[in-house]
């Protein structure tokens, strides 16, 4: 006998996967695992949690051919159940806030609250883009001094602070070469794109034109560098490398690299993602690196996901600074500081490619970035890199002997422990092992990526993570691997503990369910 639903709403068990058993409870929940309907089975047509006045009969004047002809068939909910639908929604939420976000590649680590309170501060918060130069010299102070501490940390000339996030920031770079190569007369077509970076970099190559070409990796997984320069010639652009590595290695013959492709005429482009590495260690300037994106969310804790705002400002060398879009930031004559803007190209950046986007920049991630960097001071920062290295090998060396560590015999690994299911027993991938951990209650790390690597997984656990943090998700990875060994099949059904079971993804992506089929006269 079942309890009384007066509601009529169902436990959404459809979205739990083909091997879900019915819940124990009348409710769908599971102590404070709360079993949460979509807002559509919750809520009804034509109510509402306020009072609204009728709307006038009469139609604004010209719109009345947009004026609908029935009611949105939108779900009608109270104040308490649209507060209690998100408050449930967030509980099925995994934050960094939470626990470890070991996604490799991604950098995903604590933001700390300072720099929120900073950017938060009136002057900085509520500020507008337009607003008059002199009534906002604070806020360009910021970014002029964010900007500095950038150029001293890379070693290069100038910086643009306008691009948006990393992929931005390499279009910029591209860009940059491409109007420095029109300013000398050259009409270049290629790219070369080693194996082990980014996919951004030949997608950013591609979407500017320019013909991809790639460069294939050693065995010890870093740039083969005889390969690349029987690749070079006078139609070679530049080059688009990541390092570190996506394989979590450092590319030891940048030098050498950037001589080759310098010898030809090229430029060098560096993705800059993986900084947080080797920050305060290692000035990319000093390795002949023309361009390179910083991400501030990966290396200066600014926040990460969610759809922005991002920020990628991109350090160039002398070679190609006069090429910087615009604004940028400078002092005048009198001392004040100001954005140049096109009506004043001509006079202060007369070879300037133009603009990027409408404005500046993001001023909250600018605020940000600058109040970690102050708060660390270079100490803080060179630590910043150790950290995050010794943290990455600790993992790698705690775990090698249960998984595979492709290029664990190239030396010590940077930010970044990378492994393959090529050691597990048949029937047992990578999704096995990402699945599992999420039962252990952590979010997994970067699956199949790189692509380089079969079955990769890919770990960065970050410069703040603790000992004790990175222990406990040592022993639930050695659990989940040590599951697969032992041929334990219940791990094709992980993970069995979270709000939803295990999803067929490819069916998910190919044949999404988008409607709605709750009661349309509510």
């Amino acid at each position: 006998m079942s309890a009384p639903n007066p509601s009529g709403w169902q436990p959404s068990l459809g979205s739990m996967g083909s091997e879900s058993v019915e819940p124990m409870t009348a409710s769908g929940d599971r102590g404070l695992m709360l079993e949460e309907p979509l807002s559509f089975e919750l809520g009804s047509a034509g109510k509402c949690g306020v009072d609204m006045d009728e709307p006038d009969e009469a139609p604004v004047s010209g719109l009345s051919s947009f004026l609908r002809e029935c009611a949105p068939e939108l779900p009608g909910l109270t104040e308490p159940e649209v507060i209690r639908h998100y408050s449930r929604l967030s509980r099925m939420n995994y934050g960094i806030d939470l626990g470890p976000f070991p996604l490799g590649s991604c950098t995903m680590k604590h933001n700390p609250r300072l720099n929120e309170k900073v950017a938060r501060l009136p002057g900085f918060a509520d500020i507008h883009p337009l607003q008059p130069h002199e009534t906002v010299q604070g806020a360009l102070d910021v970014i002029e001094q964010l900007a500095d501490w950038l150029i001293r940390l890379t070693g290069m000339a100038a910086v643009a602070m306008s691009p948006k996030a990393g992929a931005h920031g390499e279009l910029c770079g591209l860009l940059c070469i491409r109007a420095a190569h029109d300013a000398a007369g050259e009409r270049r077509t290629v790219v070369l794109v080693p194996e082990s970076a980014h996919g951004t970099n030949p997608a950013t190559a591609a979407f500017a034109g320019y013909k991809v070409e790639a460069i294939p990796a050693t065995p010890d997984g870093r740039v083969d560098l005889a390969a690349l320069k029987e690749q070079l010639s006078a139609d070679v652009a530049g080059v688009m490398i990541t390092n570190p590595n996506t394989c979590g290695l450092l590319e030891r013959e940048m030098k050498a690299i950037g001589d080759a492709v310098h010898a030809v005429g090229g430029y060098v482009y560096c993705d800059g993602a993986n900084f947080n590495a080797i920050v305060g260690k290692l000035r990319p300037g000093d390795l002949g690196i023309d361009a390179m994106h910083i991400n501030l969310h990966k290396t200066f804790s600014t926040p990460h996901g969610g759809g922005g705002p991002g920020s990628g400002p991109v350090v160039l060398s002398e070679a190609l600074a006069p090429f910087a879009p615009l604004p940028f930031v400078t002092r005048v004559a009198d001392g004040t500081l100001r954005l140049i803007e096109e009506g004043e190209a001509a006079e202060h950046a007369p070879e300037s490619f133009g603009r990027m986007t409408a404005f500046h920049g993001q001023m909250g991630m600018f605020t940000r970035g600058l109040a970690y960097i102050l708060s660390h001071g270079a100490d803080g920062l060179k630590q910043v890199a150790e950290d995050a290295v010794l943290n990455a090998n600790y993992v790698l060396r705690a775990c090698e002997d249960l998984l595979d560590a492709p290029f664990a015999q190239s030396g010590p690994c940077m930010h970044e422990a990378l492994f393959s299911d090529s050691s597990l027993p048949d029937g047992f991938s990578t999704l096995d092992i990402a699945k599992g951990l999420i039962d252990e209650g952590f979010h997994p790390m970067t699956v199949y990526f790189p692509l380089v690597v079969k079955g990769a997984m890919l770990v960065e656990p970050t410069e703040t993570e603790s000992k004790m943090g990175l222990d406990r998700f040592i022993l639930s990875l050695r659990n989940v691997v040590q599951r697969a060994v032992n041929a334990d099949e219940s791990l094709h059904s992980a993970p069995v503990f979270a709000p939803r079971r295990r999803l067929d993804e490819t069916q998910a992506a190919r044949k999404p369910v988008l409607v709605w089929n709750g009661d349309r006269d509510g």
